[in-house]
């Protein structure tokens, strides 16, 4: 299966924004109340994630939702 390439720009930018942050994947998932596998799949475009998930992880990153949709 093909990965939509919006869903890889998404999880590329979820990715630059955790390591900003200093985070792993194993903290940001337990800051955002998510697992550090979902992270992971997010972060490889295989997810088509929610606006709640989305939500969750600018909100464990402290910024604003619309940060992880800003392509850079």
């Amino acid at each position: 299966m093909k990965t939509d390439k919006r869903l890889e720009s998404f999880g590329l930018r979820l990715k630059e924004l955790r390591l900003k942050s200093e985070y792993s994947q194993e903290e940001l998932a337990e800051i955002a109340g998510l697992d550090r596998t979902y992270v992971s799949s997010c972060e490889r475009g295989k997810r088509n994630i929610s606006l709640l998930n989305i939500l969750k992880f600018a909100e464990a990153l402290n910024i604003e939702p619309a940060s992880l949709l800003q392509k850079k």
